[in-house]
């Protein structure tokens, strides 16, 4: 059984060479093995840990209600201070409502992202500076951070790295780190990723080990909105009015209605409720219109696209077009591509072409385009 954090403390041995104040860290907690695992792990090598965890939703989900008791528990097993803050508001503004109105304009948002970037690392940062002994923070997600003298630079002539990177996790099945590349370098700088070197299913043998209440617990498998709804079909329902529209062949021929662009995104085959002699696929989203496009399948395919909002994690803007592997959805595999600066008069622009080596399928707008060389994460934008 993993010793309390008081016992640590009256041990006083410290095993690795960080000074007392860096060894002041907070733990976001959801109350699932990875987080608390995470939480473990760092009081069991001899940081000073405390747990906190965001009030994002009210009732059921993740990251709220059983969470949240769960969470409470397992500082309770450690003993370790955990506290509970009420970000609900930001939450509200920075997540349900970017989401929803990214829906209303015929895009796929990634919520995850938008969630990282303006809600969990922003308060969990917020709240270590104001603790002012606390100098890090924690999550369980799987990825990787180094600094750039540590990390082996793939194509170096091509970039300026910063002093952070962002690597993929260990694990390439669990490899979380396409929904980090909004990261700041002052996150990265005081941000641990304590299973980034480990794989799922040594996760679970850890826990076990350690005795953490969530060892057994069943692994989430959906957003906090699709946990807190049902579906994400009821989540749009609930915060967008249906409007009712004409599904349309690209060849111009209306096969039939719809009630919100909404419901659709680019690539999908179920639930159009249209016939055609063959299998038909959403190639477009007319929001001016209220059009759903649909085509066959060899008409989905694109050479390029238009990315947007790219945050630089790694390195440092780049002024001249470089080669990436991209990688245009969660779970698909990266693809190379050369990266174009779109400039804008004389002031640095954050937006980009891509051009991909070979046309790929469903390039939908709202999700993100995240570059990366080898393991390293370079940064990432939005698909337009």
């Amino acid at each position: 059984m993993l010793k309390t954090q008081k016992e640590k403390k009256l041990e006083n041995n410290f095993s690795n060479n960080r000074t007392q104040k860096e060894k002041n860290i907070i733990v976001g907690l959801s109350g699932g093995v990875d987080s608390s695992l995470s939480a473990a792990l760092l009081v069991e090598k001899g940081w000073n840990v405390e747990g906190l965890t965001l009030w994002l939703m009210k009732g059921q989900g993740s990251c709220c209600s059983e969470g949240l008791v769960d969470a409470a528990g397992l500082c309770e097993d450690l003993g370790i201070n955990h506290t509970i803050i009420d970000s609900r508001e930001i939450f509200e503004r920075e997540v349900i409502k970017k989401t929803t109105e990214s829906y209303e304009k015929g895009f796929t948002p990634l919520p995850c992202s938008m969630c990282n970037k303006n809600v969990k690392f922003e308060e969990m940062l917020n709240y270590a500076i104001n603790k002012k002994d606390f100098t890090h923070i924690a999550t369980g997600h799987y990825a990787r951070i180094k600094k750039s003298s540590d990390v082996e630079k793939i194509d170096s002539k091509s970039f300026v790295f910063k002093d952070f990177l962002l690597l993929r996790g260990a694990d390439e099945n669990k490899d979380q780190s396409y929904f980090l590349y909004s990261l700041s370098q002052e996150v990265l700088s005081r941000l641990e990723f304590p299973l980034g070197e480990m794989k799922k299913e040594e996760t679970r043998k850890e826990a076990l080990r350690l005795g953490l209440r969530t060892a057994q617990k069943p692994e989430s498998q959906d957003l906090c909105l699709v946990e807190h709804y049902g579906s994400m079909q009821r989540f749009i329902d609930k915060h967008i009015e249906p409007k009712e529209g004409k599904i349309m062949h690209v060849n111009g021929k209306v096969l039939g209605n719809h009630n919100g662009i909404q419901h659709f995104t680019v690539g999908q085959r179920k639930g159009l409720g249209v016939a055609w002699p063959e299998p038909l696929y959403v190639k477009s989203l007319d929001r001016g219109k209220n059009i759903v496009y649909v085509a066959d399948k060899s008409d989905l395919f694109n050479k390029e696209a238009i990315i947007s909002k790219v945050n630089w994690v790694s390195i440092e803007e780049p002024k001249q077009e470089i080669e990436v592997e991209a990688q245009i959805r969660y779970r698909s595999h990266p693809v190379k591509g050369t990266l174009i600066p779109l400039e804008n008069s004389d002031n640095p622009t954050t937006t980009f072409k891509l051009i991909f080596e070979e046309s790929q399928s469903s390039v939908t707008p709202g999700q993100a385009a995240v570059f990366y060389k080898g393991e390293i994460l370079l940064g990432g934008g939005l698909i337009n």
